[in-house]
Parts: structure tokens; sequence; C-alpha cells
């Protein structure tokens, strides 16, 4: 079997890694030169996503295609779509993609986000309660890392926008942050591991520990809305659902990253099966694994030239696991590799 990969990211190169122990060959279509996923892959095509000529040999390569990454175009899953299967399904896409529909969807299964207004130019802001301050300005596309976010104190300030699509969220007392990695096969089997813990930095992830230092009540209720949101979509592979939680341990859906997460890449050294072989284990339809927890871990996000410390091993303790994603330009926030450490 050959597995298609649109993307040539970091999350790429680890299914590469994991579809290589499975016997399933990897061809990686990115838009990007410096692509990690390339050095792992079997073939791979760098060129743009609307190149149909080169999608084309691509598709007709492979017996089945994912992507590592949320904003291919949807022109762009479509077309495939209609030649060969793909997994997730690309109308998942056009739900979560923007961050309105994403969060109407969520709330049509009566599961909680923070409150949110859209907002579709400067002067709406000027009539929003002030009781709705602070809150956080959101591009409804294409934002991640903190990317397309202005936090806004009081409705006082002076905000010009220049786009017409944007939400306007309540920042709420934050007590933590946590996600859920739970995979759907395609015979509807549904594991979820189990939540993880995260702390961000500038808006990046910084570090991921699992199991989360949470109630049993919360864990329970994290795993069951997140089962419950990827039934409704239907969804076959890995998806990560992120969570707030306030002070008063209310629970909030925050995202829904329809992909493996970076939160998850420790569940390669603490669980019995990795989020990336899970992934594959779903969209190639091979026999479903039941997720366990061998141990706990921590996982620290490697950012530009904090690369560099452990590029030599020198950092590296006996109980942690360094991974490299090759990439050459060490750019400041740039996420360039990770570090497991196993938590006995």
């Amino acid at each position: 079997m050959k597995l298609g990969i649109l993307g040539g990211g970091q999350l790429g190169m680890m299914m590469c890694q994991e579809a290589k122990d499975l016997k399933i060959s990897t061809f990686i279509f990115s838009d990007t030169e410096d692509s990690p996923a390339t050095k792992f892959s079997d073939e791979y095509i760098i060129a743009q996503y609307d190149d149909f000529e080169k999608l084309e040999r691509f598709i007709q390569a492979c017996d089945v295609i994912t992507y590592e990454f949320e904003n291919i175009p949807y022109k762009t899953l479509n077309h495939i779509f209609k030649k060969k299967p793909v997994y997730p399904d690309p109308q998942i896409n056009n739900i979560i993609q923007d961050r309105l529909t994403e969060k109407k969807f969520i709330n049509d299964l009566n599961i909680p986000t923070v409150p949110y207004l859209p907002i579709e130019e400067s002067n709406q802001l000027l009539l929003v309660d002030e009781k709705f301050f602070p809150a956080i300005l959101k591009t409804r596309r294409l934002g991640y890392d903190g990317k397309g976010q202005t936090v806004i104190d009081s409705k006082t300030e002076k905000l010009q926008i220049e786009r017409k699509e944007y939400i306007l969220e309540k920042r709420i007392e934050l007590k933590t942050e946590i996600s859920v990695i739970t995979v759907r096969y395609q015979d509807n089997s549904l594991f979820s591991y189990k939540p993880i813990e995260n702390i961000h930095k500038d808006q990046i992830l910084h570090t991921s520990t699992s199991p989360a230092s949470i109630t049993l009540e919360l864990q329970t209720k994290a795993i069951q809305w997140s089962q419950e949101i990827i039934k409704a979509l239907n969804y076959v592979g890995v998806i990560c659902i992120e969570f707030f939680i306030d002070r008063s341990d209310n629970l909030f859906v925050n995202e829904i990253a329809p992909r493996v997460h970076n939160s998850g890449h420790l569940t390669i050294e603490s669980y019995n099966v990795s989020q990336f072989q899970s992934h594959i284990r779903a969209v190639c339809d091979l026999n479903p694994i039941a997720p366990e927890l061998k141990t706990g871990a921590q996982m620290l996000n490697l950012l530009g030239e904090d690369i560099f410390k452990y590029r030599d091993h020198s950092k590296i303790e006996r109980n942690e696991f360094f991974h490299d994603y090759f990439k050459k330009e060490a750019k400041k926030g740039r996420k360039m590799g990770h570090v497991t450490k196993i938590i006995y």
C-alpha cells in the first residue's frame, strides 16, 4: 500500500517514520523545499497545491491520501477526493477552517466554548458590552501558534481591522489547558488517549505533560466530548480537541485540530501505539489497536536556536528522547525539534 501525505512538515515526517515500521510506503506532496518529511518518504513532489498536473501524478501513485495540516486548499482536497479515498473527509475542513463555523458546530452538539461574537468591522467593537472585555480578536481563518490574534483589554482601545472575518472571544480566568487525542477507524472503532496538559509561551506550545493533573470528572468529560465531536464529524483518523479549564473547573472546547497534533508527540514513547501509528492504521484500514499508557511523559518543544543545545547530544539525559526535524534554518519561534522526558 502507498500512503499519500499532503504537507511535508514534522507531522508528516513522523507519519513516514511510523509507516516504515508498518511496511507502508509513503509519498509526500509539499509546497516547501525545506520539508522534513521528504527525508523519510519513499517519494515526494515539491509543487504548489494548485499545480493540478503534478497533483495528478501524486493521485495516481497513491492508494489512500491524508494530510498533516488543515489549511490545504479545499479545492485541492476535493479534487483528490473525487479520484481516491481521502481521510479525514475534506468536507470536515469546510467546518474547521473557519473559527466561526467551528464554534457553531461545537455549540450545536451542546458542548460549550468560551463566549464569542462575530466581528466584521471596527465599529462593531464599540458596540460590544464593556463586560465582554478583556477579549481576544482572532481571524476566522489561517491562524495558528498565536498568529492572527490580538488581545483587547478594553473597548476603549482603538483598533482598526482590515479584513471582514473575525471573531471576538471573551478571555476567561484560565486555570490550565488540555488536549485530547482521539482516533476513529473505518470500522467505527474509537479510542482516546488520556488528556494531556499543555503550557504555552508567547502563544506557542512549550510543554505537554501526560497524564494531565486534572480531576477524574474533567478527564471523563473531556474524553466524552472529544468522542462526541469525532463521531458527529464522521471522522476517520486522529483528531485533537483542545480545551480550556477555568478557575472554577469549567471545561470549554477551544479548537479542533483535524490531524495529529504537537501535544501528542509524547505518545511515541509513552504509549504502546503512538498517535502517528494510530492515524496511519485508521486511514489505511488496518486492525485497530487500543492505546495504553506505558509511562508518564513530558514533551518540550525546541524552538529556533534551542535545537543547537541538543544536536550534539550533550544535553540529552538517559530518560530523554530527542527528535530532530532536520530543518535548515533555525528561525525564531520555528519548531525545530522536541525532547520527550519519561516520568517514572
